[in-house]
């Protein structure tokens, strides 16, 4: 089956979008400033007290929606571990690391110059050669992994016939966007203005990947995208779920996509101090609980689902990988980029998805964690884990980024691949470089050097994003 992405945007066209975008200035700022702060009911002043997150939600099991079941058909990857889901998941299995050192530019002058780069890539057969050389990264990475997730799906040309397009849709975000594209519109508008590409600002929004896939496939569901950091693919994920449970939607693409390895990408995590400078071992850096992580190591890629209304699914015969049952978000409102020091928001997370889903803690025996391999993010995810799930005997827990870094907004996406794979598989991967755990981690949760066989029961995906966004999401096998 091959899609080629053949549709072009003209600079007219481009220039009678931007003329005819409105101008709101009914609400300037005068009106904003006239508004007095210290008039705001004093029900609302209660509230922050009112809302401690000491309280735990009840996990009762609700009435499975057996009407609309959502489950998963189909999956797409792009990785520095390979781009397609087998060989992706085999790799991770293996205990392949795919952190090197940095070719695609001179970043010898940066502390850290090592990232889970994409060394070869291509999208011959997948995008038309003129949108390739106009795209972003992201853009290219989620138009490729969509059309693989569909092909992994069965959706072939007969198949792409039959389906109500009205009730299709596609749900993949970016944390970024288009950095590049963007970047490279503000080299050229240092010579001029005239040198700018039209595209720069359609490419570089996050909800164009998407956008472009579902013109290319003539879907007219569902179709945005999310932007919520690292947690993004989540979001996009548990949306894209709800879309269907709602009727709004029989089929739904759905993930993250980001490239950010690029000067400004790196030198800006750089400034953070987020990322690991282990530049001269680049396949020991990621170490997630390891108490010798320095921080986390940039990657890049994309990871699609299919996600599929049951019946739909049965009905064209597909090949059913898993079912998912639920998830939820929450906010830590703590800080931009540290966790809450007592995890409340990531433990109020779990327990909320677990509610939504009606699964019982005790039936999660498998969880891929967020871990970054920062030294205060995985000991504060790890001591949730335990307080929600630590009475569960057999329970294991391990960290793609181990092996792939962290690919932003893409991460759950990519990570609930590698979930479903190990349903699929009945393996679960390795924790590649957890030598020396670190003093407040119980190693016996953890996945060892080597996979390990399971018999998942249910398993959650976390995902948590800089602002405090925090998401999970839960997958068990179909029955």
């Amino acid at each position: 089956m091959t899609f080629i992405m053949g549709t072009s945007i003209s600079d007219t066209t481009c220039s009678h979008l931007i003329s005819h975008v409105p101008i709101f200035s009914s609400f300037n700022l005068h009106t904003i400033s006239r508004i007095r702060f210290d008039q705001v009911p004093r029900s609302c002043k209660a509230m922050a007290a009112a809302l401690q997150p000491a309280q735990e939600v009840a996990t009762t099991r609700k009435p499975p929606i057996k009407e609309r079941r959502v489950v998963v058909t189909g999956m797409g990857v792009v990785t520095s571990l390979g781009h397609d889901p087998d060989v992706f998941y085999n790799n991770l299995l293996d205990g392949v690391s795919g952190i090197s050192q940095i070719d695609t530019f001179d970043c010898a002058e940066f502390p850290t110059r090592i990232a889970g780069e994409i060394k070869s890539f291509s999208t011959d057969g997948w995008v038309a050669p003129k949108l390739s050389r106009r795209m972003d990264k992201f853009m290219l990475y989620i138009l490729t992994a969509g059309k693989k997730a569909l092909v992994d799906g069965g959706i072939t040309e007969d198949v792409m016939d039959e389906l109500n397009k009205q009730k299709c849709g596609i749900l993949i975000g970016s944390a970024m966007g288009g950095m590049q594209v963007f970047n490279d519109a503000i080299e050229a508008l240092r010579i001029s203005y005239k040198k700018v590409n039209p595209f720069c600002v359609p490419f570089a929004t996050t909800n164009m990947g998407s956008a472009m896939l579902a013109i290319d496939l003539g879907w007219m569901g569902p179709n945005y995208s999310i932007s919520t950091a690292c947690a993004t693919s989540n979001f996009c994920i548990l949306n894209a779920a709800n879309h269907i449970i709602r009727g709004e939607a029989d089929l739904m693409l759905c993930g993250g996509s980001d490239s950010t390895i690029i000067p400004i990408g790196l030198g800006g995590f750089v400034a953070c101090r987020a990322l690991s400078q282990r530049n001269s071992d680049p396949t020991k850096a990621s170490r997630p609980w390891d108490v010798n992580r320095d921080g986390f190591v940039m990657g890049e890629g994309a990871g699609v689902l299919v996600l599929e209304e049951l019946e739909h699914a049965k009905k064209r015969g597909a090949t059913i990988y898993a079912e998912f049952l639920g998830g939820s978000f929450t906010s830590d409102a703590y800080h931009v980029t540290e966790p809450r020091p007592d995890g409340a928001g990531v433990i109020l997370c779990i327990e909320k998805a677990l509610a939504q889903s009606g699964v019982s803690r005790e039936d999660v025996n498998y969880i891929n964690a967020h871990a970054t391999s920062t030294p205060a993010g995985d000991l504060k995810e790890y001591q949730a884990l335990i307080h929600c799930f630590g009475q569960n005997p057999g329970l294991r827990v391990n960290s793609t980024k181990s092996m792939i870094g962290h690919l932003l907004g893409a991460a759950g996406g990519v990570e609930a691949v590698a979930t479903v794979q190990a349903i699929r598989t009945g393996w679960v991967h390795p924790n590649i470089n957890l030598e020396n755990p670190d003093k407040g981690v119980d190693a016996s949760v953890l996945v060892g050097p080597k996979k390990e066989r399971l018999d998942i029961k249910a398993a959650l995906s976390n995902s948590f994003g800089f602002g405090g966004h925090n998401s999970s999401i839960i997958f068990a096998p179909y029955k």
